[in-house]
């Protein structure tokens, strides 16, 4: 291992492999945009607490992706802690953690990953994930669900989940749009466009057909596309 490099820890997808978690993204165009050297190591879902296990408190009630190694041997896990001390320890170009859009992206996303739920937990285990991944997939989402994830994809999926989105996602068009974009902040990027590109991104991988239905949902795409493309300088590299 190159002790000069961080190691961020991703989960594979299907060939071709590259990122596809929208935690995961979150941290990898945070490290490509500030420029930071680092090699991934890609984890199934159940090798992620045995690669873990031994470098966090016993009481750890969940080990998950992302993680990031440190050049001095510091475990970090989590999304946001990972980005607090990246931004402590790079501070150029600044992620403007403190910008109120943030505040109210992180107020927003939980919301909209509950109405999405019964589509992407249906679908990530039939487009990306790999087959060591699947049977931990079924048991860990079905127990969270109290059902079985296909029963609860015909229960809650299709237009009742979409229905629930469309009344949640124009709040982050109309966000976007405050300052003309394509950034939050108007020509400045933020920590708060990576958490969105993410979320979009993890879309996209999903399938164009979703990827289709999300944007409609948006009530204007474009001002998310732009936002894509605007990132795209730090989102092209997803597979290493």
């Amino acid at each position: 291992m190159d002790s000069s490099r961080i190691i961020l820890f991703d989960l594979p997808s299907r060939p071709p492999n590259k990122c596809w978690s929208l935690n995961s993204w979150k941290s990898r165009l945070l490290l490509n945009l500030k420029g930071i050297d680092y090699k991934t190591e890609w984890l199934e879902y159940p090798d992620i607490k045995p690669r873990f296990v031994e470098h966090f408190p016993k009481d750890t009630e969940a080990y998950t992706i992302p993680t990031v190694l440190l050049p001095d041997g510091k475990y970090i896990m989590d999304s946001r802690k990972i980005a607090n001390h990246l931004e402590a320890a790079h501070p150029s170009p600044p992620l403007h953690l403190d910008s109120p859009y943030l505040t109210k992206l992180e107020a927003i996303i939980p919301g909209l990953r509950d109405a999405l739920k019964a589509v992407f937990m249906y679908l990530l285990p039939k487009r990306l994930l790999n087959e060591a991944s699947l049977p931990y997939w079924y048991e860990t989402r079905s127990k969270q669900l109290s059902m079985p994830v296909d029963e609860y994809h015909a229960e809650e999926g299709g237009d009742k989940a979409w229905k629930r989105a469309r009344e949640i996602l124009p709040k982050v068009t109309e966000m976007l749009k405050e300052n003309e974009g394509p950034f939050f902040l108007g020509k400045t990027a933020s920590y708060a466009d990576l958490v969105w590109a993410g979320y979009l991104l993890f879309w996209q991988r999903l399938g164009d057909d979703v990827f289709a239905e999300l944007l409609k949902a948006t009530g204007d795409a474009k001002v998310h596309e732009d936002l894509l493309d605007a990132v795209k300088p730090w989102s092209e590299r997803a597979d290493h």
